[in-house]
């Protein structure tokens, strides 16, 4: 059996637009990854006590990359933790953590500058309250679940929540 084809018009609104990769100068569209899929979320930042959350992000991403599952970390110094380059950055998610999944230059996450993933998942959940909230989004582009930074990738609840939207 296959997959059809997602069509450009099935893809919500709200992640049909050009986002700089972390320390890079390519864009991405999450359109073009994420059409039809459902994704996990998270705001990220390098220097806060939740950053080894990395870790268990990428074991979420490896575990269900091939399901379907989209793992999207958007870089943010709304919490002032985020690393003073991105370079830097870069250095902690993929070398410190051996991260794979897609990974957002730095950008607001919350208020009317938010990014305009984050503007709709604030506006259909809470915004973040602190770096590391996790968002289980489904195929259409509903929130169905958000976790707080204390919440592990690899927590039952969270895992239950990512295996209901696949």
């Amino acid at each position: 059996m296959f997959a059809l084809p997602v069509k450009a018009e099935d893809c919500p609104t709200f992640l049909d637009h050009e986002q700089r990769r972390l320390h890079s100068s390519e864009t991405i569209n999450l359109c073009d990854i994420a059409a039809g899929k459902p994704m996990l979320v998270v705001n990220t930042a390098s220097y806060c006590g939740y950053t080894g959350q990395f870790e268990g992000l990428e074991k979420v991403h490896q575990r269900y990359a091939d399901d379907g599952l989209v793992v999207v970390g958007f870089a943010s110094d709304d919490f002032r933790q985020e690393a003073d380059s991105e370079e830097e950055a870069a250095d902690i998610c993929f070398r410190n953590f051996g991260v794979t999944f897609t990974m957002i230059a730095p950008g607001p996450v919350t208020g009317p500058d938010a990014n305009p993933v984050f503007r709709e998942i604030n506006e259909q959940s809470e915004p973040p309250r602190w770096n590391f909230t996790k968002y289980v989004i489904d195929a259409q582009g509903s929130v169905v679940s958000s976790f707080p930074s204390k919440v592990d990738p690899e927590d039952p609840a969270l895992i239950h929540a990512v295996e209901s939207a696949l």
